[in-house]
């Protein structure tokens, strides 16, 4: 096509008269009575779909989710366990660095073989190794599933992991470990993982320079050989397809995956014992903003208290409304925002609140979530607009986990991944409805340890120590970066 058979510039005016000189329709003449609330917009409604679970020969779960709106299928391949499980404590990212490496080329493959085979079928094959879990997956056109699955075995099962490759990553990964000893954020997190659970629990390790250094090719060839294993696979396909002709596909495709592998059994040993409520202040001279961490090792994903939890902490600081936010943030104007979650992990994944805070009002945001903490567990009742609002906005939000093909395999292999009944989506409306304010006070008092709470703050000491201080809350503990104590002269 010639050059000159388009221009983005000669329509713009004759489109600019058109728009202008076009009639307006009755309905948007329409007058706007600003006087008048807008009506509510109908609540989403939650389809969950059906799928057909099977085994495959070597053992792994196959999940099909028929989904046939688009010409799409989305394939998980998940894994059942993590870095908190198989990897070795003195070589910490191993699993980070496997993950990475799979897309750095195979036997036959290499990795800008890999990108452009990849780009050919219109896909991207995505893999880490987390926590916990790990996964490779990746969302084709229906008709180029096949190609693109038999592109994933062959990362997966023939990859090279060349030294050239492992080095670059290593230099990046020591750059950003560099980086993150100067970001408030990073650093917040780093030292509450290590006060909160200890060097001794997974929960509580941290990457490092020297187990960065310390990873070989050789324990990467070893760590991917023992974890890629289908005994602890959950296999999700979901779009454009049929449950037969998945199965055969993906029988096909993983044909040459041997047995093997099991679960973890989620054995993580004791967290510390609690310690007396501290404020662990990291030092970080002349900072504008104060960065909060404010938490406590928390139940387990399994806790029967799910529901009850999950209510209340989106009242106190899992939505954009919560007593936390709005009162620090859109009050007092201390923070561009502040929340709190529960992880909950197959261990105690922990409670945790906070954010970053103007530096001048470090102690009185401190104060504010004292206040909150204490107003959850019964200082401040819940009220039924509050209860209500935390309930609709956790169901309502339902319907959009189930609006791609993406989406729907995700949802549906957490059920196998994190031990779920079958209908837990079907049923989670009715059991947050269950919830009572009585289960909500119960519950923060249960798990929101406002007495050994642990109150990581990185901000500028030389500011902040004395007013923090003077609040009486916690003894103040110096620390450094890495979370070890500093002694003060």
């Amino acid at each position: 096509m010639s050059p000159r058979t388009f221009s983005l510039r000669a329509p713009a005016a004759p489109l600019l008269v058109l728009a202008l000189t076009l009639p307006v329709s009755a309905s948007s003449a329409q007058k706007l009575d600003r006087n008048k609330e807008p009506a509510v917009s109908k609540s989403p409604t939650l389809h969950v779909p059906k799928w057909t679970k099977t085994k495959l020969a070597n053992g792994a779960d196959l999940i099909v989710v028929e989904k046939h709106d688009l010409p799409l299928v989305a394939f998980n391949l998940d894994f059942v366990g993590g870095a908190a499980n198989y990897e070795p404590a003195g070589k910490l990212g191993l699993a980070q660095f496997t993950g990475q490496m799979l897309s750095e080329g195979t036997k036959t493959r290499t990795a800008d073989q890999l990108s452009d085979a990849q780009q050919l079928l219109g896909t991207s094959i995505n893999a880490s190794v987390g926590q916990e879990g790990g996964t490779i997956r990746f969302t084709s056109l229906s008709d180029k599933f096949e190609p693109a699955l038999a592109l994933l075995t062959d990362m997966m099962l023939n990859s090279t992991f060349p030294d050239s490759a492992l080095e670059r990553i290593r230099g990046r990964t020591l750059v950003a470990l560099t980086q993150q000893k100067d970001q408030p954020n990073s650093i917040a997190q780093s030292v509450f993982a290590k006060v909160t659970y200890g060097d001794a629990h997974p929960y509580g390790r941290v990457v490092n320079e020297n187990t960065v250094k310390a990873i070989t090719r050789a324990d990467i060839v070893s760590f991917a050989s023992s974890y890629f294993k289908p005994g602890r696979a959950v296999i999700t396909v979901s779009g454009d397809i049929d449950p037969k002709s998945a199965k055969a596909i993906v029988e096909r495709a993983l044909a040459a995956w041997p047995q093997g592998g099991e679960r973890p059994s989620w054995a993580y040993g004791p967290v510390p014992a609690p310690k007396t409520r501290e404020i662990y202040l990291v030092d970080k001279p002349k900072a504008a903003q104060s960065v909060f961490a404010f938490g406590t090792p928390g139940p387990s994903r399994g806790t029967p208290d799910y529901y009850p939890i999950a209510v209340m902490n989106h009242i106190l600081g899992g939505l954009f409304q919560s007593r936390l936010n709005h009162d620090i943030r859109e009050v007092k104007g201390y923070s561009y925002g502040v929340r709190s979650g529960f992880a909950f992990g197959h261990g105690p994944g922990a409670f945790q609140a906070g954010g970053s805070i103007v530096s001048a009002k470090t102690d009185s945001a401190l104060i504010g979530f004292q206040t909150h903490f204490k107003g959850v567990q019964g200082a401040m009742p819940f009220t039924d607009n509050e209860v209500k609002q935390g309930k609709e906005s956790l169901i309502q939000s339902l319907p959009s986990r189930f609006a791609s093909v993406n989406g729907t395999a995700a949802a549906i292999s957490s059920i196998y991944t994190q031990d779920l009944p079958e209908t837990f989506f079907q049923d989670y409306a009715n059991n947050i409805n269950a919830v009572t304010k009585d289960d909500l006070t119960r519950a923060a008092k249960q798990y929101i340890d406002w007495d050994h709470m642990n109150l990581i703050i990185v901000g500028d000491r030389a500011t902040i120590e004395a007013p923090l201080k003077a609040t009486g809350i916690a003894p103040i503990q110096p620390m450094d970066v890495e979370g070890k104590p500093v002694v003060v002269p």
